[in-house]
Order: structure tokens, then sequence, then C-alpha cells
């Protein structure tokens, strides 16, 4: 039985962040609730995931980015490289990933996939805006 859902997912987040972070995250939970193929809630006692998720015909389901309320989120693009063959969507997702972010992604720097702080990542409105069109695109790749 799922524990997390969206609005208990917000309410955590809202009482264990600061309120900068919790924004960040309200905007990616309300624009993968309206987005995603699949959107799966964890069950954790410690704190709450949610995983954004895209249907593809070719690849099955696959996850793009997952978020917690404590104020971190994971790119799996490492676990993206052993399922999608089409290295140019992958390199794409990583390309966009490093111009938003100013990091690198590569699997010699990060060989697996790990959790950033959302306070690290998005410092203006602007970049969360950036890496909603970035999850679309790929979204979109995903769906042809």
């Amino acid at each position: 039985m799922t524990k997390w859902n969206k609005d208990t997912f917000i309410s955590y987040s809202k009482k264990d962040c600061e309120a900068r972070i919790s924004n960040i995250i309200t905007d990616l939970v309300n624009f993968s609730s309206s987005e995603a193929d699949v959107l799966s809630w964890g069950r954790g006692k410690g704190y709450g995931t949610m995983t954004y998720k895209c249907k593809s015909e070719d690849y099955g389901v696959l996850p793009l980015f997952h978020l917690t309320t404590n104020g971190q989120i994971k790119f799996p693009l490492n676990f993206l490289r052993t399922k999608i063959p089409k290295k140019e969507i992958i390199n794409d997702f990583q390309l966009k990933l490093e111009s938003n972010f100013m990091m690198y992604f590569d699997e010699d720097v990060c060989p697996s996939d790990v959790y950033f702080n959302i306070d690290d990542l998005f410092l203006m409105k602007s970049e969360v805006d950036k890496f909603i069109f970035t999850i679309q695109g790929i979204s979109a790749r995903l769906h042809q």
C-alpha cells in the first residue's frame, strides 16, 4: 500500500525543507502529476519519494527523475544507458542536464546514479523551467 501521494509529499516537503526548496519541489510535483505517463510514490517512513516515468513503446516504462521530500533529486542516466540502446537519446538528455546545471554527468565522472541536493542545482525559477523543458523533450523523444 502506498503511503505517499501528491498532498502528503508536498506537505512533508514544506515541513522538512526551507521555503525556496519546497517551492521547487511543489513545482516539480505539479508538473509531474500533469505530464508523467506514470507517477510512482514511495512507501518509506523516513521521507517520501516520487518517480517521474515515461512510457516508451520501444523501451517500456522508464524513470526520468526521482524526487524526495527532504530536498533531493536523482537523474537515473546510468540506468537509462543500460535500457536504451540509442545513444543519441541518452547523449541529448545528458547534454541538456549538463547545460542546465553546469556539471558533468558522463559515465567516467558519475559512474553511478546519485541524489543531488536541490539547493545545489536550482538557484532560480528559470532553471526549474529549463529542467521541465528538458524532461518534456526527452519524453517526446521516447514517445516517438
